[in-house]
């Protein structure tokens, strides 16, 4: 693991840029959904189940622990239907994401495909990249509903992904910001970078040997590594 920008060389073999899209193709401590995000989570059990705002939190802080996700907790335990929870959590102001223009012009100038892998949906995805000013260098978007809706990081949602898009593991890098979605990413073969940020599920652990480089700021990072090629 390393918080290093790529030696020459080391990324040759890549030819397929594969993103996470919270708080990782958008930097966190700029621009952060999550709050509002888990609020809308936890307001929509609290409506759904008809419980109290801690018991909500609660359930939400249990599913995403036991599940991976809120909404793979709550359809399991509730058969609530996936489209009614992404569209109301989904349903964010997001006036703060502005443009980015080096982070077009980094992923202008990276050789190779460019792939969104999230656990939001194609249509939240869309606005964001719009937002930033990025749409155009991707052409995919693999979403909870295309991983039948089974979260990163549970390998089935892997499996779907590289059926879907095609991506060969050997000859990909993914860019994640939580740490345990890169496990089964480096399982199969992936060469892997956390976009290092401070939410306290998103760490990795002391001992972990599935990070191959640390990026302190997504854009930087690929400028040093279409540089590195």
């Amino acid at each position: 693991m390393r918080r290093t920008h790529p030696n020459p060389g080391e990324l040759d073999h890549v030819d397929c840029w594969v993103f996470d899209l919270d708080n990782t193709l958008y930097c966190s401590r700029r621009y952060d959904l999550f709050p509002a995000m888990g609020e809308k989570m936890r307001l929509f059990i609290e409506q759904e189940m008809g419980v109290s705002v801690e018991d909500a939190q609660a359930m939400r802080e249990r599913f995403s622990q036991d599940y991976g996700t809120t909404l793979r907790g709550l359809m399991v335990e509730y058969k609530v239907r996936p489209e009614d929870f992404l569209d109301f959590v989904h349903d964010l102001d997001l006036d703060q994401i502005k443009p980015e223009p080096a982070l077009d012009a980094a992923l202008g100038a990276l050789p190779g495909r460019k792939v969104v892998f999230t656990n939001a949906t194609v249509k939240y995805a869309i606005e964001i990249m719009n937002r930033l000013g990025v749409t155009d260098h991707f052409d995919a978007i693999f979403d909870v509903a295309a991983a039948d809706f089974i979260p990163k990081p549970q390998m089935p949602a892997y499996d779907h992904f590289l059926r879907a898009t095609g991506v060969s593991p050997d000859r990909a890098i993914f860019f994640e910001d939580m740490a345990k979605n890169l496990v089964p990413a480096a399982e199969i073969g992936m060469t892997t970078v956390w976009v290092e940020n401070e939410r306290p599920n998103a760490l990795p652990t002391p001992t972990c040997d599935h990070i191959h480089y640390i990026a302190e700021d997504l854009t930087p990072w690929l400028e040093a590594a279409a540089a590195a090629r």
